[in-house]
């Protein structure tokens, strides 16, 4: 739509902009671009970086180049984990933490959106921003993020649902089908992130109180650092949502519970929070 200067339901139309479309599951020519002709997208505004003889990372110096040859006005990631680079552990928050600074600083010299899309991990967090594969530094860093996903009692039936954004209130949820001639938006949809995520296999995220949440919170950046400073763990919870207060009293529980340590002598100034070991008989 934005190549062609179409509008999105809801959303007043644009001026036609460039966009560079960087996939690695689908092939360009089978694929892609007859996706693109049935969307009715102005194939001359879509872009791709020539991977045929070396690919393409996160941190490539050919993005830069590229933004600032084509100057898109969207760049699309198709997925993220195949574009962190062999270096990088999307697991680590310390590994990814770089390579997102990286694209939000080039994100914002050259005035372009960028989307990242993500696959969901078959984990059952309470928490749909805490289902995609990698680090949940991906979704803390994202001002926005979206799930798209079926209906679990239609499966014709797709849906968008927002699950996080930082500069205005959530949307709607848009519903959708795809057809021979590409999407045809169905309007506002009742479906949320937890429908699609089929959640009733679990707790729902709503019967969960904002302490266990929390917890949970603590616990996956903890297992994916094996540590962290009180104040990323605070500032980690702001970017999802939840209160310094509510994160302190998850805090308090972890200790009581004997499953949270503190050390204060690694650093000067500094507290750090650790997952207890537990003994191999208790896990």
């Amino acid at each position: 739509d934005l190549s062609a200067g179409r509008a999105l339901p809801g959303v007043e139309p644009v001026e036609p902009g460039n966009v560079i479309y960087q996939t690695a599951e689908d092939g360009l020519a089978d694929t892609i671009k007859p996706r693109l002709v049935a969307a009715n997208a102005d194939c001359k505004r879509i872009f791709v970086i020539d991977e045929s003889e070396k690919g393409l990372s996160l941190l490539d110096s050919r993005i830069e180049e590229a933004m600032a040859k084509i100057r898109p006005r969207l760049f699309i990631i198709d997925p993220l984990q195949a574009y962190l680079g062999g270096d990088v552990d999307m697991h680590r928050a310390n590994e990814v933490r770089p390579v997102l600074k990286k694209i939000g600083f080039l994100a914002e010299k050259y005035e372009c959106s960028v989307i990242m899309i993500m696959h969901l991990s078959k984990a059952s967090q309470s928490r749909s921003l805490y289902r995609g594969l990698g680090s949940v530094d991906i979704p803390a860093a994202a001002r926005s993020v979206l799930l798209v996903g079926k209906n679990p009692n239609n499966p014709n039936e797709r849906a968008i649902a927002h699950i996080k954004s930082s500069l205005a209130q959530n949307g709607k949820s848009l519903g959708f089908t795809i057809t021979d001639f590409g999407i045809q938006w169905l309007g506002e949809s009742p479906l949320t992130a937890d429908d699609m995520l089929g959640a009733h296999r679990f707790e729902k995220s709503e019967d969960k109180n904002k302490v266990d949440e929390a917890v949970e919170l603590v616990e996956i950046i903890l297992n994916e650092n094996n540590e962290a400073t009180a104040s990323d763990i605070f500032k980690a919870g702001k970017e999802m949502g939840i209160s310094r207060r509510t994160i302190e009293r998850a805090r308090e529980r972890m200790r009581d519970e004997g499953r949270l340590t503190f050390d204060k002598t690694s650093k000067p100034g500094k507290c750090f929070w650790r997952l207890r070991k537990m003994p191999d008989f208790l896990e």
